[in-house]
């Protein structure tokens, strides 16, 4: 009989602690709850107006070594700080819509993390800011449209060549032209001066035989 009783006591024990084990614990400014299969936790941080994310780390839930699902959605952050996500390495869901992203270059390793983790969880994420890219789904931006990310292109060296080429072609071509004009330039002040005076060139031709012949 006390047999019976000792083990229906350590049952209800056992029952007992499943329950509180199971039931919420504060973890400011989140709640953590463990899972029905008691293989991990759930680190509840929707809708507490959070505007700067919470340090998100096995010492935020007490116990919490495994937290299997995050929820962040509803809440007033506008990024993610770099680093802040790779310490959840058992993480398998996460949920941070409804949430005013400010889509600039900060953004990018959050932006990043979340297309090696699950595309769906991006997918769901809109920029609120800047006005640029206000509207916009996150997962349709690339690296160069985030503001303060943009970087200029580099340049060839092919580049330069067609460009040193390019202004050496049009030197050549305007030396050209302007050997031309000043030989046609020429040309004509020869026949207007043969106009102007028609008797003087064949003297001035006489004049130049007969030093050429006393020489």
């Amino acid at each position: 009989m006390n047999k019976v009783k000792i083990s229906s006591n350590a049952g209800i024990l056992v029952m007992l602690l499943l329950l509180s084990t199971a039931q919420p614990k504060p973890c400011p400014p989140c709640f953590c709850e463990q899972q029905e299969d008691l293989r991990g936790w759930i680190l509840n941080c929707s809708s507490m107006g959070l505007k700067e994310m919470p340090p998100l780390s096995s010492e935020l839930c007490h116990s919490c070594h495994t937290i299997n699902i995050l929820h962040l959605q509803n809440n007033s952050l506008t990024t993610v700080p770099l680093g802040a996500l790779d310490n959840l390495i058992y993480l398998k869901e996460v949920d941070f819509s409804n949430n005013p992203w400010h889509c600039d270059c900060s953004i990018l390793y959050f932006k990043q993390w979340l297309e090696d983790f699950s595309n769906v969880s991006l997918a769901n994420l809109q920029c609120a800011s800047p006005a640029s890219v206000k509207s916009r789904a996150l997962s349709q931006l690339t690296g160069n449209e985030l503001e303060g990310c943009r970087k200029p292109q580099p340049i060839k060296c092919l580049d330069f060549f067609w460009r040193d080429f390019a202004l050496i072609f049009v030197a050549i071509i305007v030396l050209i032209l302007a050997r031309c004009i000043l030989q046609y330039s020429k040309k004509l002040t020869s026949q207007a001066a043969r106009k102007l005076h028609p008797f003087e060139v064949p003297l001035l031709q006489i004049h130049d035989l007969e030093k050429q012949k006393s020489k």
